[in-house]
């Protein structure tokens, strides 16, 4: 696999030549932290620069997330990839954007592009649940569903970060921009079942050798299900001014901001429970979505109506 290295001022440049794209809480961050751990894969310390989603340039809290706008800055982030044949980066905003895949075209021409899907009414949950926790959501979710059907545009994220996420359209896109043979797309239920195997799968995709896939450690549980330690830790969470303090002000780094909510504010437990009337209305959602993905890629996926309750 090619590397993207262009000359600039006195130095190469290196681009990245494959993308995970998403989609958001379908297992991305997993697939990003086991591929990091093959030896011919280069993969940057921030997982998620959403660098041709431009986010900074858009509207909602932006301190959420990752927004890495300038040029140099996202360059900076693959300073350590020479002699890498396989450089990636992981930002699920981008299955979502309309004008992304053109965006990554126009810089990478020849870039491989990586999609993971999870059960769409499963993701919205998790989707959900990592909003509250957040201290960005308060509404029950299925009020928060209903709402967003009527208005695609309500929430904290709008059009690049919806509950009612539908995967056909972004599909669609990356394999009209890239064409199918620069399209590879996964299931997080295989991810689940047989890591080993998908990320045996990934590295034939992007021509790397097969062979270390056995030495990566898949023991680890990344991103797992969190609720809030107590009443406070969403208000903490969702406070922009604490936010300024702690990262513009005190400047702490984001892994320490990670290791601090986690520790303080955060805790492992059973991921509540879907009631029935949301779940009738996000089937109607996405049913359509996955018919028409189905018959894109020639292929059944059960795995995406695993939550349906329908046979």
């Amino acid at each position: 696999m090619e590397r993207m290295v262009k000359e600039g001022g006195t130095k190469a440049t290196i681009w990245p030549n494959f993308f995970i794209v998403g989609a958001a809480k379908a297992g991305t961050t997993s697939l990003y932290r086991y591929l990091e751990q093959h030896p011919q894969v280069y993969m940057p310390s921030l997982k998620e620069p959403n660098y041709f989603s431009r986010l900074g340039e858009r509207n909602g809290p932006q301190r959420f997330v990752a927004a890495v706008n300038d040029q140099d800055t996202y360059l900076a982030l693959f300073e350590g990839a020479a002699g890498y044949p396989a450089v990636g980066e992981a930002s699920a905003s981008y299955l979502g954007l309309e004008e992304t895949a053109d965006a990554i075209r126009e810089q990478i021409p020849d870039a491989r592009i990586i999609i993971l899907l999870r059960d769409p009414i499963e993701r919205a949950h998790s989707h959900y649940l990592m909003a509250v926790r957040s201290g960005l959501q308060r509404l029950p979710f299925h009020e928060v569903i209903l709402k967003e059907r009527e208005d695609p545009n309500v929430g904290w994220g709008a059009n690049w970060h919806r509950y009612l996420m539908l995967y056909y359209p972004g599909v669609k896109r990356y394999l009209d921009v890239f064409g199918p043979e620069r399209v590879l797309v996964l299931l997080t239920e295989d991810l689940k079942r047989d890591p080993r195997v998908m990320i045996g799968e990934v590295a034939e995709f992007l021509g790397l050798d097969t062979g270390p896939v056995a030495e990566i450690d898949f023991a680890e549980d990344y991103n797992p299900y969190r609720a809030p330690r107590h009443r406070l830790a969403p208000l903490v969470m969702g406070s922009n001014t604490l936010r300024f303090v702690a990262m513009d002000v005190l400047r702490i780094p984001r892994p320490a901001l990670r290791f601090l909510r986690d520790r303080t504010l955060w805790k492992r437990q059973e991921k509540p429970v879907l009631e029935p009337r949301s779940l009738e209305v996000l089937r109607e959602i996405f049913e359509n979505d996955i018919s028409k993905l189905e018959a894109l890629l020639d292929r059944p996926l059960p795995e995406l109506r695993r939550s349906w309750g329908i046979a």
